[in-house]
């Protein structure tokens, strides 16, 4: 899938004629409402029990993601209805104000879990790593459809990818996980975009030589290397041994919704990036497998809208957001079976977070705009 087909703008104004307002992808929004609702279910069974030790109020975090939600899919549906390709202006400024938000973090962020991640304005506060996942979505998408015919230029290609390296190369500092998952969308959207094999093998050995320097110029995540093989002898390896007892104890159809042993105090992060443990200790490898395979439905629906997009922007941005989503679902579980060492990466729609909800739901108002140009006729149903 190297960039969609062109369509016609008559093909255009006949589709919108026969779907007023343009097409709606109606199985996408569906797969991704079941995953908002369930990951609410989740994030009130999973934090109730920490709420109220904290709080007094069992629903204390559900309420507070119900509201990021609401905000998130306002959001959505705001961008959903805005022209994508105005975004192509807006590109480079998009991504420049991520850029310096990188080192604003870096010199006042407040930190969270031993790394300065946060920027508070009053009692709000950000993660300006999320905006730079949509920031480098977007420039890279546009600068990758703009040069279309000189990407399998080395030189080109460098030109386009020069300030996203920079950007990640700022985040992965504090934020290495969050750095290698945009690392991965520049990566798709480059090979989407570009015909030319060979250079992307060149990036992704870039890309996996620049992890191996950031671990080794940083003790702690070489540690996770060694806690990953071995965790039961590790202190720090707690977490991931709760994780995987949730996990193994959970069967085939789980002990029960609400009924979690391991979220009372025993996984730390139970409402946030170790959710997914919870989930296969209270609804089994069947719970886990239906959320796994609306996911896989929800990218499905993506690819779709990506190989129908009018336009290579349209294809790319899509395809960016898809490679979101599936880069880091795979991490997030990946790290709860302890498959790869442990890092923070929160399961996308699910995991609690304001920042994480609103960025990501913005970026599936942008695919949504993208399918309004799509007629029914033209999609691969």
């Amino acid at each position: 899938m190297h960039g969609g087909p062109e369509v016609s703008e008559d093909r255009v104004r006949d589709a919108r004629k026969r779907c007023p307002g343009g097409y709606v992808d109606v199985t996408m929004l569906l797969a991704l409402g079941m995953i908002l609702i369930f990951g609410l279910a989740m994030i009130y069974s999973t934090s109730s029990y920490r709420a109220y030790d904290l709080y007094g109020d069992q629903m204390y975090f559900f309420k507070r993601q119900a509201l990021y939600m609401l905000l998130a899919i306002l959001a959505m549906y705001i961008v959903s209805r805005y022209d994508y390709r105005r975004l192509l202006r807006l590109s480079a400024v998009i991504l420049l104000s991520s850029l310096v938000l990188q080192v604003v973090v870096l010199i006042i962020g407040t930190a969270s879990h031993g790394s300065a991640r946060w920027i508070y304005i009053g009692p709000i506060g950000f993660q300006p790593s999320e905006y730079a996942k949509t920031a480098i979505i977007i420039y890279t998408s546009a600068r990758a459809a703009v040069e279309s015919k000189n990407l399998c230029r080395p030189g080109c290609l460098i030109k386009v990818m020069i300030l996203p390296v920079i950007t990640i190369a700022l985040i992965g500092v504090e934020n290495l996980s969050t750095a290698i998952i945009c690392f991965a969308i520049l990566f798709v959207i480059l090979f989407v975009g570009s015909p030319r094999v060979r250079h992307f093998v060149l990036i992704g050995i870039f890309g996996v030589v620049g992890s191996v320097l950031f671990i080794m110029f940083a003790g702690y995540r070489a540690n996770r290397v060694k806690i990953w093989l071995d965790p039961e002898n590790y202190a720090d390896g707690y977490q991931t041994v709760q994780s995987l007892y949730a996990v193994g104890s959970g069967g085939l159809f789980g002990v029960g919704f609400g009924r979690s042993v391991q979220k009372m105090g025993f996984i730390p992060e139970s409402h946030n990036d170790m959710i997914f443990s919870v989930v296969c200790e209270e609804l089994g490898i069947v719970g886990a497998a239906f959320i796994l395979i609306v996911f896989l439905i929800l990218l499905r629906r993506m690819a779709v809208t990506a190989m129908n997009a009018r336009d290579r922007f349209g294809s790319m941005l899509t395809a960016g957001v898809m490679a979101h989503v599936a880069v880091q679902l795979l991490i997030n579980v990946s790290v709860v079976t302890n498959t790869i060492p442990p890092t923070g990466v929160p399961m996308p729609f699910v995991s609690y977070g304001g920042s994480s909800i609103i960025f990501i739901l913005m970026e599936m108002g942008i695919v949504m705009s993208v399918s309004r140009g799509i007629s029914y006729d033209e999609t691969d149903i």
